[in-house]
């Protein structure tokens, strides 16, 4: 009778692997080749994931010449699909489907969705210990909440009180460059390990009220965190396997602790400071209920969002300062004119107020364009959590919608013959298709520090431009790769000089 109860249970569980694994998926791919819509085939448990791998290792594996047609490399699966199947195709990571869309009418649809309907999809267990449980990763009415008590940070007159450590933060990197040029006329830098402790100083400064030192761990903790979850992002997971005890997971689940417990170090010593003090955390706590009255955010949800800005804030503001920096250094003559327009605004200041940042046309261009072809995250993804209908398409439950950015900021439909070259002059006038250009998110989930990341570009760079002539170096190779944001695969090496009045 045992016998015989555990074999209906075995037959059972198989019939229902069976269903989920092959018979739903199958349905599924099915569903969509009826509408149109086609792609590399399903294989069981695994999806497409085997294949993504192995193609992006090869796409990392070589070096490119320096130009900016790099979705080959940054979206290599999507690069190659595309050209088989076209720029709207289904794929799957494990058993999910993945929907590609790269229509801007498409896209509009999916992210100007106001509805509960679609939202973002759901992290990797392994990769949250990176982001936390921060605005990134929640969803329905804590996302909400977290959002409303979060924004106040980045409303204007917040950033225009951060802008004199901004720039306290590039004048203390602009000293250390000076000193190296005391004695010859030129050196080479490597600009990304620079704008990124540069970016580290900043948001310790402005956002938290501390120094560097203070910080430093955390960075240095989340850079290696980083590294783990874009191993974890790759692979399906495997339900249960964070609970294990390998060693990648005790290394996470240390890397984990240790940065909690340095960002709670950190907390307390906001929370002694001035009580005029109105830093990011200062907000955060403002709208915590530290006290246990049992509204607000407690301190591991302030813990959480501190993580995230720390790290989203760090990696996007580095890297697209990194790319900037060599697209100017590429092409002189924008760096020329980006000069010119500075001395004309600062006027013998050493960087622009916060007043007469908007007279940084040039300046500002050049960011767009830096961020069209650059963008530090170069896909959006979305799930919809009901059927819905996105353009003629019905899409079941379930489905993920995958948006590739670095491949839309492409479009030739939009951006014309010329959508791989630098060139600033096309921001002249907004873009005319409101999704063909998102580098910050679009909708409701819209990056909430775009103001931020706006205002210390340009106090940057224009700090930067008024003392210094950069070009690109001979050693440098091009070769952008995506570990959580696009980032230079071997550094960023530019010959930098100080320009003598």
């Amino acid at each position: 009778m045992a016998f015989l109860f555990v074999t209906i249970l075995l037959t059972l569980a198989s019939l229902k692997l069976v269903h989920s694994v092959i018979w739903v998926p199958w349905r599924i791919q099915l569903f969509f080749r009826k509408q149109g819509v086609n792609g590399p085939n399903y294989r069981p448990f695994y999806g497409n994931t085997q294949e993504m791998i192995r193609i992006t290792k090869e796409a990392q594996s070589k070096s490119s010449p320096f130009n900016h047609d790099i979705v080959h490399r940054v979206l290599p699966d999507y690069y190659q699909w595309s050209v088989r199947y076209g720029k709207t195709f289904l794929c799957w990571f494990g058993t999910r489907p993945r929907l590609v869309l790269a229509d801007p009418d498409m896209i509009k649809e999916v992210l100007l969705n106001t509805t509960d309907t679609i939202d973002r999809d759901d992290f990797n267990p392994l990769s949250r210990p990176l982001f936390g449980q921060g605005l990134t990763g929640l969803m329905g009415h804590k996302w909400a909440a977290h959002r409303k008590i979060a924004t106040p940070a980045f409303n204007m007159e917040k950033v225009k009180a951060m802008v004199p450590g901004m720039a306290a933060s590039v004048t203390t990197m602009l000293d250390k460059w000076n000193a190296k040029l005391a004695e010859m006329d030129e050196v080479e830098m490597e600009v990304h390990k620079e704008f990124h402790e540069l970016s580290s100083e900043f948001f310790c400064r402005t956002a938290f009220g501390s120094n560097f030192e203070n910080g430093k761990r955390i960075f240095e903790l989340q850079q290696q965190q980083e590294i783990l979850t874009n191993q974890a992002m790759r692979n399906v997971y495997i339900p249960g396997f964070r609970f294990l005890p390998t060693k990648m997971n005790k290394l996470r689940r240390r890397l984990e602790k240790e940065t909690r417990d340095s960002m709670r170090k950190i907390i307390e010593e906001n929370r002694k400071a001035s009580e005029n003090s109105m830093n990011f955390l200062s907000i955060l706590m403002s709208g915590s209920d530290m006290n246990g009255l049992g509204s607000g955010l407690d301190i591991e949800e302030v813990i959480d969002e501190c993580k995230t800005f720390f790290y989203a804030g760090k990696e996007a503001s580095a890297n697209s300062l990194t790319w900037a920096f060599l697209l100017l250094a590429q092409h002189q003559e924008w760096q020329t004119k980006a000069r010119e327009e500075i001395l004309q605004v600062c006027r013998g200041n050493e960087h622009p107020s916060f007043e007469n940042l908007q007279e940084l046309k040039i300046v500002s261009m050049i960011i767009k364009e830096t961020l069209r072809l650059y963008t530090p995250d170069n896909s959006i993804s979305r799930r919809t959590f009901k059927n819905v209908k996105v353009g003629t398409l019905d899409i079941p439950a379930g489905t993920e919608f995958y948006i590739p950015q670095a491949a839309v900021h492409r479009d030739t439909k939009v951006w014309g013959l010329d959508a791989n070259e630098f060139n600033p002059a096309r921001f002249v006038e907004p873009p005319k298709h409101l999704s063909a250009y998102f580098p910050f998110g679009l909708g409701r989930r819209i990056c909430i520090a775009r103001n931020l990341a706006m205002v210390e570009a340009k106090i940057l760079l224009s700090m930067i431009i008024k003392h210094f002539s950069f070009v690109v170096s001979p050693s440098y190779i091009h070769a952008p790769e995506m570990v959580a944001t696009v980032q230079p695969q071997y550094g960023a090496h530019v010959l930098v000089r100080r320009i003598t009045n």
